[in-house]
């Protein structure tokens, strides 16, 4: 059983863990579901809807009743779902992959400071470098192979655990799906 105190340590660890609390980090947490559009439920795109009951069918077969028609719409729903996550991270790796002139954010950062540095030498020494010794500096050689595939990776690790984590959900919402589809159906043979 819990103690008081402990309840009014949950409440007060809870008030400081519960996501944004000014104006601006409430907007910007609003918005991260629309980056990629994963969040919006698949009923509410009327181009999916035709792909929704074609699965649908597909799970069902001909001459079956209305109840295990909507369980198999629910799958269905969770396996388009699926689809489109799968099929956003699949553009994001190629549309990195493919790219010739990606630098990784880390070179790229790389060269800001060098940038900065070389700005403040030439405030303190008075004379401009040579044009020639800063584009040797700044020229980096674009990736190849499995570095830019590890400088992607890096780069994207984030959008690509937030993915996961939608796939995740697809993949729980189908399965609930599944039994809920396998008692109807059970329940529609006995009757």
């Amino acid at each position: 059983m819990t103690t008081d105190r402990q309840t009014r340590a949950n409440r007060v660890s809870a008030k400081s863990s519960t996501g944004p609390k000014t104006a601006p980090g409430k907007a910007c947490s609003a918005q991260n579901a629309l980056r990629h559009g994963l969040n919006i439920s698949v009923l509410s795109d009327p181009a999916l809807e035709p792909q929704v009951e074609a699965i649908a069918r597909e799970i069902v077969g001909p001459g079956t009743d209305a109840e295990v028609m909507e369980c198999a719409r629910r799958i269905a729903e969770a396996q388009v779902d699926l689809d489109r996550v799968r099929g956003h991270r699949w553009r994001l790796i190629t549309g990195l992959l493919t790219d010739p002139n990606y630098q990784p954010l880390q070179g790229l950062r790389r060269q800001l400071r060098l940038m900065k540095t070389i700005d403040r030498m030439e405030r303190l020494r008075g004379a401009p470098f040579a044009i020639d010794e800063i584009e040797e500096i700044f020229d980096l050689e674009p990736l190849e192979g499995d570095e830019k595939l590890a400088a992607n990776v890096e780069d994207k690790v984030s959008e690509l655990a937030a993915l996961d984590r939608y796939e995740r959900r697809a993949l729980s919402r189908r399965k609930f799906a599944i039994r809920k589809f396998d008692v109807a159906r059970a329940l529609a043979k006995t009757t």
